[in-house]
């Protein structure tokens, strides 16, 4: 995502944060789209990275998905 998007509630923009699991790895997105090729035939999807955006304000939290 190349710009910051504004927080809807509050109308600030918005900050990137970093977002992970407990055991460190970042979150993704299934597409449910079937991979191309050899993991594709064994039923492996596509998967997405997201990027998440927190408001300063009210601290509202949304993912978005990187293209």
């Amino acid at each position: 995502m190349d710009t910051d998007p504004r927080c809807p509630d509050c109308g600030v923009t918005m900050e990137r944060v970093n977002v992970h699991t407990s055991d460190g790895f970042g979150l993704t997105l299934d597409s449910g789209e079937k991979r191309d090729g050899f993991l594709g035939s064994l039923g492996v999807t596509e998967s997405k990275d997201l990027s998440a955006r927190a408001c300063p304000e009210c601290g509202l939290v949304r993912f978005y998905a990187e293209e």
